[in-house]
């Protein structure tokens, strides 16, 4: 079983060494690659004002974080979540920084570099020239994107997963057969249980003499080496 952290983050802004703030972070658990159900969401007070220009992309305002708690309430439970394991992020560098910022404030380390995976240089190395926006790619893989009326931490986490099971190879990694109630536990895979009989195959002749004729028309074909 293989575990990593899907991430999101709001901010007050674009830069945290200007003083800029997370107000919003959201987190989804994933094994091997495939969402389980559990996360975490914390709306949080950055003890600064929120631009009018900031708003209007994620919609939350100085009253919806006004009584949340700090950052510094809600660290040992979002380190908690994220564990030791990889950590899942679009335009992950960005979100990375401003973590790192908050937790610096904290005395705690920065978040280790190598357990980043960033969506976002997948998606341009496997659609190189095309949009790779979290909007572009639920677009290209026909994900539902009707309740993504502003940028809301959670909703992009949730839409990302969809996003990366695709980048990873879609539905078919893995299967499940679990209930709703059951979605935590690992995927199913299968184990192979030992030898298997040979079976023989009986060919018709106008098959046969098909199938030469076609070799013969191929250059060295490797099936007569």
């Amino acid at each position: 079983m293989t575990r990593s952290v899907l991430f999101d983050t709001e901010t007050t802004g674009l830069d945290p060494l200007n003083g800029d703030r997370v107000i919003e972070v959201a987190a989804v658990e994933l094994v091997n690659d495939l969402p389980t159900g559990r996360h975490f969401h914390a709306l949080i007070d950055p003890e600064r004002g929120i631009p009018d220009e900031v708003v209007r992309i994620h919609g939350i305002t100085d009253e919806k974080v006004r009584g949340k708690p700090k950052f510094s309430e809600i660290a040992g439970d979002l380190l908690a979540f994220f564990g030791e394991d990889r950590l899942v992020a679009h335009n992950a560098a960005f979100d990375f920084g401003f973590l790192d910022a908050e937790f610096a404030r904290l005395d705690l380390p920065r978040l280790a570099r190598e357990r980043m995976v960033d969506t976002l240089a997948m998606a341009k190395a496997r659609f190189p020239g095309l949009p790779a926006s979290l909007d572009a790619l639920c677009r290209r893989f026909g994900i539902d994107l009707s309740e993504r009326t502003s940028h809301n931490a959670l909703l992009d986490c949730r839409l990302l997963a969809e996003v990366y099971v695709e980048l990873t190879g879609g539905r078919q990694r893995g299967l499940s057969l679990a209930s709703a109630e059951d979605a935590a536990l690992p995927i199913a895979v299968y184990a192979p249980v030992g030898p298997r009989s040979p079976r023989f195959i009986d060919v018709a002749p106008s098959v046969l003499a098909a199938h030469a004729a076609f070799l013969a028309r191929l250059k060295s074909p490797i099936w007569l080496s």
